[in-house]
This record gives C-alpha cells, structure tokens and sequence, in this order.
C-alpha cells in the first residue's frame, strides 16, 4: 500500500534562512534557496533533514546507509538513486516538491557515464555524489506568501510529527559560530598558466578537436569555522535563484548559482543553458550600455548558439520525437553583479524515462563543458590542474512524485573542515575568437562576487 500525505501550515517568514537556521548545524540539512525577495525569480524555497537513506558515491562504489545498516553497492549511481525514490507516487497540493531526493552531482560523477583521462589532481575529498532521500519537507511559496510542512505518512514520519511541528513552528534562530578566512585567496593558475591553457584550447580548436571549451579555474584560502555565516552573507550580496546550502558529514556547499540545469514538472521538460556575460556597472547608462553590447556581441551569441544546439541533441535522447524546441533565444538576465545571456529549451518527456534518465543523459551540462561534450571534458581534464569536485555538477531535487529542479553548480563554495580549506571555481567558454585578456578578465568578474563575500572574513577584517 502506498503511503498518503501529512501537510501542516507553518508560520511564514519572507528571509526562509530563519526557518532553516535551527537545522543549519546538522549533518544532511538542506536549503534549496530561491533568494527571494532579493531576486524575484524564484518563487519557493524547500528544506529538508534527517534523510531515512543516504547515499555517497566515490569513484565506483556507492555507501548507502538506511534503517537496515550500511552496504557498498557497485551499481550505477542514477539507477540506485531510482531505486531509492521507488515508483513515482503523485504527491497532493500543487507544490513542485514534497519530499524526495536532494543534494548534489558532482561534475566528476560524469566519470561513471564517460570513459575520460585521469591526469588532474584528485584529493578525494569531495564524493562524486551525496543524496539523501527525505521522506518530509518545509516548502516555502514566496507568492502566496505561505509555508508547510508536507511528509509522505510512514510509521517513522507519523511518530516523529508532533516533535517536528513543534520545532519548525517555534523557529528560533541559530547562533551560529563565527567563520574566519586565514590566508588570501588563491587561483590556482597564474595569468602565464592560463594562457598557456588558452593557447592549448585554441590551438585543440584550430586542429578540429572541439568547437568550444569551458576552461576554468580554482581559487582557494586556509579556512575555519561555521560556513552557514558565510552562506548568510553571499545570500545577501549575491542573491540568486538557484542557491543552496548542502551541510555534509564532512563538507559543506554553498551555492548561488543562477543557472538552471534540468527542470521536470509532469514531464515538461526545461533546460536554460547560460552563455555570455558582462560585469553590472553602477552607473544605469552604462548598466544598460553593458546588456546592449551582450545582446549584439556576435561572439557571445554564437557560443550560446553553440551550447543551445547541444543541448537540443542531448534533451532528444530521453523526450519525445518533435517535442524539443527553443523558445526563447538568446535573453539577457540580470543579476547582483553580472549579467547573463540567457536561452531556453524545451521537451516532454517520454512516458518510459524517468527524470533521472533525462539527468543521466544530459550530464554534465553542456554550458560548462563546451562542444563536442565528450571531447572538451577531456582537453579539460588535460589543462585543468585539480578537478571540479561539486563545480560544474548539479544541485537540486528529484521528488517522489519524478518532478526534478537542478542548477548548474557555479558560483558555489565547498568548504572541507577536515583540511580547512574553502574554495570556488569560476571559468568561461572559449571559442576560436576568443581573446585572451578578455576571457581572463571573465573569470575575474564570475570570481568577484565571491571572493567579495569571502574578503569580509578576512581575520584583519573581523578582529582575530
């Protein structure tokens, strides 16, 4: 017999990060984070803790840990993951996530799809996939200006719900700990090592090997503390609408992604690839002088183009024959400090494929790869001196019901108490007329933000 629903109102609050400040400091807790109301694109926010399973992927083998004791599986990650979720169930109440599968895939998970080269540095600290499924979850909608808390009826939930209603509807905030950055933050190519990358890239372009490559590269600082506090202020100064905060037993992700990846809401299918960037001016003249220029650089809009095409090509494997179209072509989107040239492509899903099929098919995403997909993840595992880890993966939901929301995982921090390090990617598609100034200067200005909400921990900064 399949299990119903529980929902329960809860006292709304427009900043959702106080609803889940008493769940900040546990293993497992997450916050799928739309920004709102500092970025008006998103519409909910979910949080969720305490999975009933988990499940850590690193390298070939998966640790699932559930009420029956912990096992290693070989098995391919997506298809555990299906397994997991079990047959979708239609969930009630209009909301796109009421309990599921949340967390990340790293982009290195593509290992599992791909046969690729093992030349970058590899510190195996980050899993190549951390998912845990919850069978409750807060859903927050900023719109109807209302909150709940939503739980699939199992003999667990239904034991725990009492205890559970009372803590989310007291809501006391968290103290959180201090956090404090001990070194400057460091890229981990000089200028001379990025061109060096650059030229190898458009050399790789000029042979034939590839159209286009995303290069990027790591910046890093000695670290220590509770990242939670670094998470409340990039929310702040960098909002966007696809951010997260992932606590992990032995790292935590902070994401202010404003990339959507894959989305599914009853098999309609949404990918919204970004390609193009220009740095936001305070002046408005010369604001809208920068979102003039994005729209008309040819360049941009042939790598756009570019990454549209593929994604197309990738979408087609898992959605329905004629249903993969394009409906919006190359729009600007603005945010905190950059703004993006954006596209959308669409698709219905095939009634035999499941959401995670479609993930499985399109990973990684090809806006952070380049084209051909294969081809430029191997030139990048060549010229990128460590791997991605959770950069360039996906962060997001799979619900019961097979609805699934991901982002692109850029502009996100990963924080490893262990060896107290926090560090961030940032990078950019180069092309055949790529300039190399340019696109150094690209990387500067994704990193900005970062390292801007960084800078403020800075010991020197807060009295250490």
């Amino acid at each position: 017999m399949k299990p119903g629903f529980l929902i329960a109102e809860l006292p709304y609050r427009q900043d959702s990060s106080v609803l889940f400040s008493p769940w900040a400091g546990e293993p497992w807790a997450m916050f799928l984070d739309s920004c709102f109301p500092q970025d008006q694109k998103g519409r909910y926010d979910f949080i969720v803790a305490r999975p009933s399973i988990t499940l850590l992927t690193r390298g070939n083998l998966t640790e699932i840990r559930d009420a029956y004791g912990i096992r290693l599986s070989p098995e391919d990650p997506f298809e555990l993951l299906k397994k997991c979720l079990g047959e979708p169930l239609p969930t009630p109440y209009g909301f796109p996530f009421c309990g599921g599968a949340v967390g990340y895939f790293a982009y290195d998970l593509a290992r599992r799809l791909e046969k690729l080269p093992r030349i970058a540095e590899d510190t195996g600290a980050v899993p190549d996939m951390a998912i845990g499924i919850y069978d409750w979850a807060v859903v927050i909608d900023h719109f109807q200006k209302q909150a709940f808390l939503v739980a699939r009826s199992t003999p667990q939930v239904r034991r725990l719900w009492p205890k559970l209603l009372r803590n989310l509807r007291r809501g006391e905030p968290r103290i959180g700990s201090d956090f404090y950055l001990h070194t400057p933050i460091q890229p981990a190519l000089s200028f001379n090592a990025y061109a060096k990358a650059f030229s190898r890239v458009q050399r790789y372009i000029r042979e034939g090997d590839c159209y286009q490559v995303n290069l990027a590269q790591r910046f890093e600082s000695q670290a220590s503390g509770d990242p939670w506090a670094v998470y409340l202020s990039l929310r702040r100064e960098n909002p966007a609408p696809f951010s997260g905060f992932l606590r992990l037993p032995q790292l935590c992700v902070l994401s202010s992604s404003p990339e959507r990846f894959l989305r599914v809401q009853q098999g309609r299918v949404e990918t919204k690839p970004i390609k193009g960037t220009r740095p936001r001016r305070l002046n408005p003249e010369e604001d809208l002088f920068q979102i003039e220029d994005l729209l008309s650089n040819a360049k941009d809009r042939a790598e756009n183009l570019m990454i549209v095409d593929l994604l197309r090509n990738d979408l087609s494997k898992t959605c329905k024959l004629g249903s993969v179209r394009v409906p919006e072509l190359f729009r600007v989107e603005s945010f905190a400090t950059v703004h993006h040239l954006v596209s959308t492509v669409v698709g219905e899903l095939k009634e035999s494929q499941h959401s995670l099929d479609l993930l499985r098919g399109c990973f990684p995403g090809g806006s952070i790869t380049g084209a051909p997909k294969i081809r430029a993840m191997e030139i990048i595992e060549e010229l990128e001196p460590t791997r991605r880890g959770v950069y360039c993966g996906a962060i997001g939901y799979i619900g019961f019901d097979g609805n699934m929301d991901t982002n692109i995982a850029i502009r996100t921090l990963v924080y490893s108490p262990k060896d107290r390090r926090i560090r961030f990617w940032a990078g950019g598609g180069i092309v055949a007329d790529s300039d190399l100034k340019a696109e150094y200067q690209e990387v500067l200005d994704k990193a900005a933000a970062l390292v801007r909400v960084l800078s403020q921990f800075r010991i020197s900064h807060v009295g250490g």
